[in-house]
């Protein structure tokens, strides 16, 4: 087993539309990368991300163990012949994790913790694929750039 923590929160920046989705319907969109579907989030809460990302607002997961878990058994009932593994991106050196966690050292600020799901057969979706997990307002928030974090 890999020995690894999640870390306390989760940042996701993006439309507030799209956002609002996520947080009241858990509704996220897998896309495909390195030959896995990945979901990705930020570990810190940096303004500098919303420009990055052209975002005008932040997802922001508090209960990371109960978020990621709720994910992987969405996309196992999705997707029951794939594989699925979170964990934090490594810049400009090959990640322990494989390819799809592996980015170059310009995109370090990022800061990145994914979730990622192969295919055990041999063909590959190259469609990214839509899940629904449930409300997460019990343990999220949205923040727009210029609210404060602690």
């Amino acid at each position: 087993m890999h020995d690894y923590q999640r870390p306390p929160t989760l940042h996701r920046y993006g439309e507030r539309s799209d956002l609002e989705l996520a947080l009241t319907q858990g509704q996220f969109i897998l896309r495909p990368a390195a030959q896995c579907l990945t979901l990705s989030f930020s570990q810190v809460w940096d303004r500098k991300l919303f420009d990055l990302f052209s975002a005008d607002a932040c997802l922001i997961i508090h209960n990371t163990e109960e978020f990621g878990e709720r994910i992987h058994r969405a996309v196992q009932r999705a997707l029951p012949n794939w594989a699925g593994i979170d964990g934090a991106i490594e810049y400009g050196t090959r990640a322990a994790l494989g390819a799809a966690f592996t980015k170059t050292r310009a995109e370090a600020q990022e800061q990145e913790w994914q979730f990622a799901w192969r295919s055990m057969q041999a063909k590959l979706s190259n469609n990214a694929v839509l899940i629904k997990i449930g409300s997460i307002e019990q343990f999220a928030e949205l923040r727009d750039r210029d609210t404060y974090l602690a």
